[in-house]
């Protein structure tokens, strides 16, 4: 295969992608912004697609090898700190946690040097003829793929390609805080979150948190608010941030609050932004799209995961289909489209669960199988 593929993002989706193309004999180039860097955070890999990826990649020793054990342990408080829910790691569980960045890290190690072409900003995408497409960068270099793929993220320079959707923001901002060296500086907070990931939640709003490796906590304080709201917020103020924040939860208990007022960095406010669930487009030669720049969707856990498989997918695929890669990407697009669709409105599904008028009974038993997910 002589083809030229182009891959624009460097995060699990367009790592993994390249990593199953170079098991295949099959090279590609990444092209990503920034510069080279870790990804922080926390995600649980899933038996079905998550992990199905990493092996097809074959990385799974090396994803075993970063697990965070007793990181499957889940716990819902109530705001004054009772404990509704508390589900030990047991070890039996079959969504392993690992640090999102060392996982890419783990990817990125797998691939030839020069691989990644680090700094390289899309500013523009630009068809030519014959399914080829021009990509241009912010320091003026420009590079013509045979084959593009946009695994680009929310904000995709290559979607417009495909698709005149444009992410909108669904009423909920998470704001990122950390906590560190908790059970010597912060043990109220360390106990209630315990060993893995912790929910309280009522409607409106919730704290959210990851143990993470290295005595961390890693906070997601959720709120349905208006994106005035969060504008009205100067979150280069880290202590008028956090005491604006932290005001929503006046009445909570101290060790839920402090996970708001104790951290150690600026908190960071994510507004939550989704493409539509039935998000499709007709083909285009010579282009497709995987991941956060498909299927943008309001975090659920599913969201690294997809991106993972979308990624091994394709690649698997264009494998198989050496000198027909057009067939190899209309073969993909339908079945993405089909199981992209339905985990979107799981991840809807479930950020109400969490958020909205049933919360939090509607994440215990979703956590405890009385509500099956979809």
């Amino acid at each position: 295969m002589s083809s030229s593929i182009v891959i624009i993002g460097a995060g699990l989706g367009g790592l993994v992608l390249a990593r199953v193309l170079h098991v295949h004999g099959i090279a590609a180039i990444v092209y990503e912004s920034e510069s080279a860097r870790g990804q922080g955070g926390q995600l649980d890999l899933h038996e079905h697609d998550g992990q199905v990826a990493l092996a097809a990649a074959g990385l799974t020793a090396q994803f075993r090898a970063i697990v965070n054990e007793g990181g499957e342990a889940t716990r819902v408080l109530s705001p004054d700190g009772g404990v509704l829910l508390d589900q030990p790691d047991d070890g039996s569980g079959t969504r392993p946690e690992v640090l999102r960045g060392e996982l890419r890290h783990i990817l990125m190690e797998s691939l030839p040097a020069g691989t990644v072409r680090w700094g390289h900003k899309v500013v523009a995408v630009r068809s030519l003829d014959a399914g080829r497409h021009e990509i241009r960068f912010a320091d003026g270099t420009t590079v013509v793929s045979d084959v593009l793929i946009g695994a680009d993220g929310a904000w995709s320079r290559v979607r417009p390609l495909l698709s005149a959707a444009v992410p909108h923001y669904v009423d909920t901002v998470f704001i990122e805080t950390y906590l560190h060296d908790v059970d010597e500086r912060h043990p109220a907070a360390a106990r209630a979150v315990g060993g893995g990931a912790m929910f309280a939640l009522t409607p409106g709003k919730g704290i959210s948190v990851h143990r993470e490796a290295g005595d961390v906590l890693h906070t997601y304080v959720q709120l349905t608010r208006s994106a005035e709201w969060v504008a009205a917020i100067d979150f280069t103020d880290a202590a008028g941030a956090s005491a604006a924040v932290a005001a929503e939860f006046d009445e909570w208990a101290a060790e839920l609050t402090e996970l708001i007022t104790g951290g150690d960095t600026t908190p960071v406010a994510r507004k939550i932004f989704t493409l539509p669930t039935q998000h499709r487009w007709n083909r285009v030669p010579g282009v497709t799209l995987i991941g956060d720049a498909a299927h943008l969707m309001p975090p659920s856990g599913d969201g690294a995961n997809l991106a993972l498989f979308d990624g091994a997918e394709l690649g698997r695929l264009i494998a198989e289909h050496p000198d027909d890669i057009e067939a190899a990407l209309v073969a993909f697009e339908d079945a993405m489209f089909t199981r992209s669709a339905a985990m979107a409105v799981e991840a809807h599904e479930t950020l109400d669960l969490c958020l909205g008028d049933r919360s939090p009974s509607g994440l215990i038993d979703l956590l405890t199988g009385v509500t099956a997910r979809v």
